[in-house]
């Protein structure tokens, strides 16, 4: 990126220098676009309130997690969607083989196609991903997962809304599924991508989002976190060129920063393109205090009005990504990075996220080596190598 950008600082400089003029609107940034606000809070809300609340019991027992899935086919169903698996809108999901030979059914993916209008390009396919179990009852207390990750769920529904409901049809096709298991090791996704029902290869972008209606540590900080983009040609520029609704910002990250951390995982080893939204965890992460009337729901409304159009431009463009195996290191990164430490020294000082003296070590140290790349305005692959330990100290010792 550093590269790029000093070529066009110096072709600029030249064009300055023979054409007579300071400024040129050829050379100025590229314009940005507006994300129209079409999803509202109060839909998502009710899918929220109802995927975690005290009937489905945390969706973590299959009996649970079944009646989750049928509130996604009831949803799908109403959308008019077309049932991804033949006359089916349910991937049973098999666990370990069992001595006698047979396969126990361990959960259930739920998927819906919205099949798309151009002739030409109706059997690529765009996906929206997002998982719907959770941890369930643990001693007696429910885990509700609201944040986890009812707000994703609730995001694609309403994202499906918007597209089924659309006067002008997607020229791809777009399937939306809800994965079963997640929590137990990524099965039900894993099981999707080796057993789809179309060939991956037509698969041009995946799309999935967890923890979506909280801030990173309860910070301060109104973003939410993309992820994946480095492996896919176009969608960091695409993403540069959004302008997202008040309140939210953007904020990219290469997604080896957190690891393999939710469904992206089995379509990024298949080098499918993807993307991956989430605002990060919080106090509430993984625990009972996870419930609905926590969320944000002015937030994980405009997050949904930027899946939207993430998944619209997907689906119309005549050039989908094509999968990128080794990125550009990239100093959007390191100005995130930045950004995160100081509001966690910041939260220190003030008392309101008090940091034990380890933790401060390594924020301090992360914050002020972010500061000399920020100065030194490139990112060398030495750097995101410690850029990446960095990070990953601080998620596991911090967060």
């Amino acid at each position: 990126m550093t590269r790029m950008f000093s070529i066009c600082t110096l072709l600029a400089l030249v064009c300055v220098a023979h054409c007579g003029f300071a400024e040129d609107a050829s050379i100025s940034k590229p314009a940005k676009t507006s994300i129209a606000s079409v999803i509202q809070p109060e839909p998502l809300r009710k899918h929220v309130e109802y995927l975690a609340s005290p009937e489905l019991e945390g969706r973590g027992s299959p009996k649970s997690r079944e009646l989750a899935a049928r509130y996604l086919v009831q949803e799908f169903k109403r959308l008019e969607l077309k049932p991804l698996w033949d006359d089916q809108f349910m991937q049973k999901v098999p666990g370990p083989r069992e001595p006698d030979g047979s396969l126990p059914i361990w959960g259930l993916n739920v998927g819906g196609m919205l099949v798309g209008t151009d002739p030409q390009l109706r059997d690529e396919i765009v996906i929206l991903g997002a998982h719907y179990d959770h941890l369930g009852v643990r001693d007696g207390r429910i885990y509700p997962g609201a944040d986890d990750n009812a707000s994703s769920v609730a995001m694609m529904l309403e994202v499906a809304r918007q597209f089924a409901a659309g006067k002008r049809r997607p020229r791809r096709s777009i399937a939306f599924v809800g994965f079963d298991l997640e929590e137990r090791l990524l099965w039900g996704s894993k099981w999707f991508a080796a057993h789809p029902p179309w060939p991956l290869t037509r698969v041009k972008l995946f799309i999935t989002a967890d923890l979506l209606g909280r801030t990173l540590g309860d910070l301060p900080f109104p973003a939410v976190f993309v992820m994946g983009s480095e492996h896919g040609t176009g969608m960091t520029s695409l993403l540069k060129t959004l302008s997202p609704p008040p309140g939210l910002e953007l904020a990219r990250l290469g997604a080896d920063i957190v690891g393999t951390r939710s469904d992206y995982g089995p379509f990024r080893d298949e080098k499918v393109p993807f993307l991956f939204f989430s605002t990060g965890e919080h106090p509430d992460y993984h625990s009972p205090q996870d419930t609905a009337d926590k969320l944000n729901y002015t937030q994980l409304a405009a997050i949904s009005n930027v899946v939207l159009h993430v998944m619209r431009h997907s689906a119309d463009t005549a050039t989908p990504p094509a999968w990128i195996t080794t990125p550009l290191p990239d100093l959007e990164e390191a100005r995130t990075l930045h950004r995160i430490t100081e509001l966690l020294l910041q939260a220190d000082r003030q008392g309101t996220r008090k940091l034990t003296g380890i933790q401060n070590y390594i924020v301090t140290q992360a914050r002020d080596k972010m500061a000399q790349i920020l100065k030194k305005g490139e990112l060398s692959p030495d750097d995101r190598a410690w850029l990446i330990r960095s990070a990953q100290a601080m998620l596991f010792s911090v967060f």
